[in-house]
């Protein structure tokens, strides 16, 4: 099993959002180092730390799990969608997608602050200055940690 952090904008897509719904499809990436990850490491049964962006504070707020590999973002062929682009084709996909699947809510968020000041932590990727990526891979040990800065027992 691998380990993996997704960073969503919860005015876009929440993690109460994900809890109603149950699972859903992880369209729109489109950053390639991303897509690469989706498309060619995540496996059914990862496990994902869910991270609120473009908030304050900016932190992750529960789990997930993928609950299936990656798949074309067919998205990205409906021209009345935000994620359209022309170079991809049913043919010839570009990008892609995975379902994840809700699993826990964290009873307090850990916030991006507390990870960067937490000596536990260092050299993880989201902490690192200009690291954007939407998708990143965690280390076990550093997804166990946060998960119980979270709230939540083994």
């Amino acid at each position: 099993m691998a380990y993996w952090l997704m960073k969503t904008e919860p005015s876009a897509y929440s993690l109460d959002d994900l809890e109603r719904e149950g699972v859903t499809h992880w369209e729109g990436v489109r950053n390639y180092q991303a897509r690469n990850f989706m498309r060619d490491d995540m496996k059914v049964g990862d496990a994902v730390l869910v991270y609120h962006s473009n908030i304050n504070p900016a932190g992750i707020v529960g789990l997930g799990r993928i609950v299936r590999e990656a798949y074309p973002d067919h998205f990205a062929w409906n021209r009345e969608s935000k994620y359209f682009d022309e170079r991809s084709t049913p043919a010839k996909p570009l990008w892609f997608m995975v379902d994840v699947a809700f699993v826990a809510r964290f009873s307090k968020m850990v916030t991006l602050q507390q990870i960067k000041e937490d000596p536990a932590l260092v050299g993880i990727m989201v902490a690192k200055r200009g690291s954007r990526l939407s998708i990143q891979p965690m280390e076990e040990a550093h997804f166990r940690y946060i998960s119980k800065l979270g709230g939540l027992s083994e």
